[in-house]
């Protein structure tokens, strides 16, 4: 168990190691049977846990013929929090299992996938963990005027050249269900949570890295990187490892890794990957957070990278505080000026060429090798550029096919001065700055559309710095041999860190806010306009809404004095499980709760969210309940609606006045259509006591 002095924020980065290995196929697959929650006390012993795994396997046993069976059937027993194993198991008898009444679900166990969009593209071995040796874990201070005792590390596992200190207080790895589904027997390999790819210790020093000056990408973004919560403790979970058939991280490591968090008493989680939506009792993200919840941990999880297609969206269950990714104000700006003054913007982390001098433009097509295919040469794929013809010139080389790095590198080879990269239609606006092998800029498809008409040519979550491991290189390319203590990645990956520490602030600053009051904190405090005051754009810069950003983009000091808070207890969720179908028994189990009972007429809309959606506004009216809570000053908040398109809003009542913190006030706000809309709608609630303004967003459907 960890210290109450190191509980600050324990950040949980699911991470992966070093070798690329193949899918092994076998008749017998990895399955989970999950069986709710164990009853121990604050002190398990030894002998407990014991007998946990006993049961176990007399359980198993029961289906598979014998205690030895399944002995060698289970790899994992959860024996802390959560309730339930991990075993090697037929079709037939996972489904046999299923019928038993003290067993919730029995689920195939598929893996899920990080939420991060490398710098490089197409790459198949990618590698993960964490860095202990970063600067950002090297500083440990916790301010001047904090006394700094013993510090109880909990576990550190050295393996593989790992160390914790003051900072880095715990590192633990989880590898069974990867190994189980990978087909191997484990090595040195898989037996470190050391980080060999960069994703670990870039989202975990974004969670809690301390403050360091001078960090930079070879001198690009220069200024002083900290994390959301520099002045937390934090320790690494390692549940992920080499891709298997599209699958990094496997339920029954992220459930092992779940369990042991909870029991080591931290008090944040930051999940960076998720798979897409399941049942939530076969979701391992989903039922590992739900035990973390129950005991006072904030969960953040990353929304994943597939949109701005609908229903894209992991890690949608209620209890989690779920990140999208956005853009900020920080660009590494390269810009392409023709003769004509035509100026384009683009991105890059490579260096300019020499200020004052013009070069020739020559797109790939043109300057393909006599034996190359003209759309090969276009993507400057390797082996296609001919040297007589691109030496000394800027190539203008397409997006897609082969790594963006990579065509840099091809551009260099065949003597080219530097490299114009064009986003295709499907590439859009997403441009991303890379480390070149030689002057290159990234443009959009807009801008690429009038670059290829200039007369001179005849034939461009998001960019964020943080700790990177040196044992990674670059661009992922088996040549690229640069290093750096500092990278910048995007994706939900990123910006999931960002809310974790954030939330570890707010934890410190309100130690008896529920995790319910601190995602409230950060949702009803958010904003939907850039810094310029403008309506937030999504990725096409066609105005953004709701489906795009949630409630908005965080702010961090709002977050700090909200307000009013949507609160949530256990049975709130619990209540949300029986509206959507769940049934009494399943929840009993689930809950450890043999006193609740399913309320007569649960709905899903009175789930006392910070936002406010309506997917099926088809009849006369609609009328959702909400519960706020005084956790600022006492004062009078009247509500301002902006009603959904076609949609009339009348709230009861429209003024609540709170005379005391911790007071809980309840509204009703019953919605009517005007006329059926083909698509969604989108408005706001916002009640206002002059100083806070606590907003939640509206979702209404009346197709």
């Amino acid at each position: 168990m960890l210290s109450a002095m190191t509980k600050t924020l324990l950040a949980l980065l699911i991470i992966f190691s070093l070798f690329h290995v193949p899918a092994f196929a076998v008749k017998k697959k990895s399955y989970i049977v999950y069986l709710g929650s164990h009853s121990h006390g604050p002190e398990v012993s030894s002998l407990a846990l014991k007998r946990v795994a006993e049961s176990h396997h007399e359980l198993l046993g029961s289906f598979l013929g014998s205690h030895e069976k399944a002995r060698n059937a289970i790899f994992y027993s959860y024996d802390r929090h959560i309730n339930g194993f991990a075993a090697v198991l037929e079709e037939e008898e996972a489904e046999a299992i299923s019928k038993h009444p003290n067993v919730i679900s029995v689920f195939l166990d598929k893996g899920k996938k990080l939420h991060t969009t490398h710098s490089w593209e197409f790459m198949q071995l990618e590698k993960d963990g964490v860095i202990p040796s970063s600067s950002l874990w090297s500083k440990a201070r916790l301010g001047e005027d904090t006394i700094i005792g013993n510090i109880d590390t909990g576990s550190c596992n050295t393996a593989g050249n790992v160390s914790c200190n003051r900072k880095l207080i715990g590192t633990r790895y989880f590898n069974k269900g990867y190994l189980v589904s990978a087909g191997l027997n484990s090595n040195s390999s898989f037996e470190s949570a050391r980080d060999h790819n960069g994703h670990g210790t870039h989202t975990l020093s974004t969670a809690g890295g301390h403050f360091v000056r001078g960090a930079s990408v070879f001198g690009v973004g220069n200024g002083t990187a900290k994390g959301g919560s520099p002045l937390s403790r934090v320790a690494s979970y390692k549940a992920c490892w080499p891709p298997v058939n599209g699958s990094e991280c496997f339920d029954a490591d992220i459930l092992a890794a779940f369990d042991m968090a909870i029991h080591d008493g931290v008090d944040v989680l930051s999940v960076s990957l998720g798979g897409d939506p399941a049942d939530y009792f076969a979701d391992g993200i989903a039922i590992g957070s739900f035990h973390a919840v129950k005991h006072g941990i904030t969960v953040v999880c990353s929304a994943g990278n597939s949109g701005p297609a609908p229903a894209t969206v992991s890690n949608v269950a209620p209890w989690i505080l779920t990140v999208a990714a956005s853009t900020l104000d920080r660009e590494f700006q390269s810009f392409v000026q023709l003769a004509s003054g035509e100026r384009f913007k683009g991105e890059s982390m490579s260096k300019a060429l020499p200020a004052g001098k013009m070069f020739s433009l020559t797109a790939g097509a043109q300057a393909k090798l006599a034996n190359a295919s003209a759309i090969d040469a276009m993507l400057c794929k390797e082996g296609t550029l001919d040297p007589h013809k691109a030496k000394g010139k800027i190539m203008v080389c397409l997006r897609g096919n082969s790594s963006r790095v990579e065509k840099g590198r091809q551009a260099a080879q065949a003597g080219a001065a530097g490299m114009i990269l064009c986003n295709d239609k499907a590439s859009g606006n997403d441009i991303t700055a890379d480390p070149h092998f030689l002057p290159a800029t990234h443009i959009n498809f807009f801008d690429s559309q009038a670059l290829f008409s200039y007369p001179d040519v005849t034939a461009p979550g998001v960019d964020i710095i943080a700790a990177y491991t040196r044992e990674q290189s670059l661009s992922g390319l088996e040549f690229d041999h640069r290093t750096t203590a500092f990278y910048i990645e995007s994706g939900t990956s990123m910006s999931c860190p960002h809310v974790a520490g954030v939330a570890g602030l707010l934890r410190t600053m309100h130690p008896s806010w529920s995790s319910a009051a601190i995602r409230s904190a950060i949702m009803t405090t958010a904003r939907t306009r850039d810094n310029r005051v403008s309506p937030m754009l999504n990725g096409s810069y066609v105005k953004a809404n709701s489906f795009n950003y949630g409630s908005g983009h965080i702010r961090p000091n709002r977050a700090g004095d909200p307000g009013l808070v949507y609160d949530l207890t256990l049975n709130d969720y619990l209540d949300f499980l029986c509206a959507v179908g769940y049934n009494q028994t399943m929840i009993t189990l689930f809950s450890e709760s043999p006193s609740y009972k399913c309320p007569k007429e649960a709905s899903v809309v009175d789930l006392n969210y910070p936002s406010i959606t309506v997917p099926n506004l088809t009849g006369s009216s609609v009328t959702v309940t909400r519960k706020l809570k005084n956790v600022g000053s006492v004062g009078t908040y009247a509500a301002n609606v902006r009603e959904p398109h076609g949609v009339s809003v009348n709230v009861e009542p429209s003024v609540l006045k709170f005379d005391r913190v911790g007071q809980v006030k309840s509204f009703k706000m019953t919605l009517k259509p005007k006329w059926v809309a083909k698509d969604y709608a989108f408005g706001g609630l916002t009640w206002s006591d002059g100083k806070h303004y606590v907003r939640s967003p509206i979702v209404v459907s009346t197709a």
